[in-house]
């Protein structure tokens, strides 16, 4: 409201100067200068005794320049308008954060929760783990947990900006602030109230806001050589003017020059943009952790992945089964999952999944990493790597399941090989579409991971990545992504979410966390992180990125031509202190408009 004020003052000085009131002008424009000159110059005083020299410096000395040389009413417009300036840039910066902590709206006040049977009212921050919360069909999930019983449909849309609702039964997990569409659950809590996924991502971003990127930095590198330059250029047109020519003219001229030369601009548009165009990426799913990284984002044209989790769904299933004669494959899945149902293997529960029908097993025994044996209905059934039971016949189609990439298991049935099923992690549906988008706008793709060589070529053909890297250690993928960004690929970024990854993420110019409900080490060692795992969302925030660093660049083009403009004008006289004070300002204004449009959203379509 200051700045306000002093430009009330400053109107109702030029009303009473137009009529004549010279006094009460002054005392109003006195009143303005006094307003307008609250809201900078205590700071840059401060600073000044810091050792740090700034903008406001430079508009400090020319208001208290123009008040000696009788420019009252230049003085006053002088500290209205930059004052004006900068509550128009918390006014925009307030507009590009708005909806940033509003994901904190998405948990509900108030939640149900089961307590010795008993239905209770409690306040969702006051939650904690081990709660059973009961959410109604369209209730929202307070904090992140497990259905414990019940089955429907969440919209996640709000969180993760995925448009499909997804399918949820009995041990499935959920995030806070996911609608519940359907059925009635129960959920049984994993994280408190107060510390779960949706306050993760507004811890993120809240970082973004307290971090300047390297070019929002620029205005403040600039400063400094160019306040004491400007602050020395001044004294010697003042000096050598008056020793030459008339004192007044050349001070007056001196004092115009101070103004002329102060960025202004530059010091509000860049930080601007950046926070715009982070609040907008918040919007689509993607939580950029600092201004340096944002702007880092828009130079990346290399990007190395891990495969499982982020390339594939992390859900291995059934893709293939082989029997021999006089064998169906649903008694080969059968015969399998009978005995995997009491396994924890990874493998069990994809083939316990995909078997119908499933007959009882007794003297179940395990051996570990080789597989497992029973009874079945009176027959000894055998189910293991095929590096411990031989494929027989199957040997040869057997081979050809891992070239394709799957993980295969034999079945033998009273010592003879009988089934072999092909388990593989499939690729996200989306994968080759955004890999072929990436490689048309010139962005290389690299595949990293810990998996065999063999089924990581497969997958890697399926998705067209060329480069691929596998059988590598947490160590090995923070070297590889070293080797990338030595051979001159540009800026690299690393896309993964396990704590496996987390040294490359750390080692990448970009560290892209996928799903911000992942591994802890992983989102902490990125810069930026997804709340989804939605591939698509990587061209799309490439070309976000991308757009904001070029108004960036716009603005900081302007702004240097501004100054640019001004000095020699000044210098010559051609612009006095008002029209120079109303250049800077004018040019402030189309700054933080333009900057403001890196908060428009993209559309949701694949970019790169």
């Amino acid at each position: 409201m200051v700045p306000v004020f002093s430009g009330l003052a400053f109107l109702l000085g030029l009303i009473a100067e137009r009529s004549g009131a010279e006094t009460p002008a002054l005392a109003l424009f006195w009143l303005g200068l006094l307003l307008g000159a609250s809201t900078f110059t205590p700071a840059a005083i401060r600073n000044l005794f810091k050792g740090k020299l700034g903008i406001g410096l430079l508009m400090t000395i020319s208001a208290i320049g123009a008040v000696i040389l009788g420019y009252v009413e230049e003085a006053a417009a002088l500290a209205f308008l930059y004052s004006i300036a900068e509550a128009l840039e918390d006014k925009a910066m307030d507009r590009a954060r708005g909806g940033l902590r509003a994901l904190l709206k998405l948990v509900p006040e108030t939640v149900t929760v089961l307590r010795d049977g008993v239905a209770e009212q409690v306040q969702a921050k006051d939650l904690v783990v081990g709660d059973v919360m009961m959410v109604r069909p369209g209730e929202r999930i307070a904090t992140d947990g497990l259905v414990r019983s019940g089955r429907s449909s969440l919209d996640t849309s709000a969180i993760t900006g995925e448009s499909i609702p997804v399918e949820v039964e009995p041990g499935d997990p959920v995030s806070a602030g996911a609608i519940n569409s359907a059925g009635a659950l129960e959920i049984e809590t994993t994280a408190a109230g107060t510390d779960n996924s949706l306050t993760t991502i507004v811890e993120l971003v809240e970082q973004a806001q307290a971090e300047k990127g390297d070019r929002a930095r620029l205005a403040d590198r600039i400063a400094r050589p160019l306040v004491p330059g400007v602050l020395i250029l001044a004294a010697l047109v003042a000096l050598l003017g008056s020793i030459l020519g008339d004192p007044d003219v050349w001070i007056t001229r001196a004092l115009v020059v101070l103004v002329a030369a102060s960025p202004c601009a530059l010091a509000i548009s860049v930080p601007l943009t950046v926070v715009a165009a982070i609040g907008a990426a918040s919007k689509f799913g993607v939580i950029v952790k600092s201004g340096a990284a944002f702007e880092r984002f828009g130079t990346v044209r290399h990007v190395a992945v891990d495969k499982t989790g982020t390339l594939t769904r992390n859900e291995p299933a059934v893709t293939a089964v082989l029997v021999v004669e006089g064998i169906t494959e649903a008694q080969g899945l059968a015969w399998a999952a009978a005995l995997e149902q009491h396994s924890t293997h990874p493998l069990a529960a994809a083939i316990t999944a995909a078997a119908q029908d499933v007959p009882l097993a007794a003297e179940v025994t395990e051996q570990a990493g080789h597989g497992i044996d029973g009874t079945v209905d009176g027959m000894k059934i055998t189910v293991g790597s095929p590096r411990w039971l031989d494929a027989g016949e199957l040997g040869a189609r057997v081979e050809d399941l891992e070239m394709q990439g799957m993980t295969v298991v034999i079945v033998h049935r009273d010592g003879v090989p009988v089934a072999a099923i092909g388990v593989r992690d499939e690729l996200r549906p989306e994968v080759p579409d955004v890999v072929r988008t990436l490689t048309d706008h010139r962005v290389g793709v690299t595949m990293l991971t810990g998996d065999n060589a063999r089924t990581a070529r497969a997958l890697a053909a399926q998705a067209g990545i060329d480069d691929v890297r596998a059988e590598l250690r947490p160590e090995d993928k923070a070297a590889a992504i070293t080797e990338l960004s030595e051979a001159g690929s540009g800026s690299v970024a690393m896309i993964g979410d396990g704590i496996n990854d987390a040294p490359a993420l750390a080692a990448a110019d970009i560290g892209i966390a996928m799903g911000a409900t992942g591994s802890d080490a992983a989102i902490e060692s990125a810069d930026v992180a997804f709340t989804g795992h939605d591939l698509r969302l990587i061209p799309r925030a490439f070309e976000h990125a991308r757009r904001g660093r070029r108004i960036i660049n716009q603005n900081i083009i302007l702004s240097l031509l501004i100054i640019a403009a001004l000095l020699p004008l000044a210098l010559f006289g051609v612009l006095g202190l008002a029209a120079v004070v109303l250049v800077h300002e004018i040019a402030e204004v189309i700054v933080i408009l333009n900057g403001l449009r890196a908060a428009r959203t993209p559309a949701p379509r694949l970019e790169g």
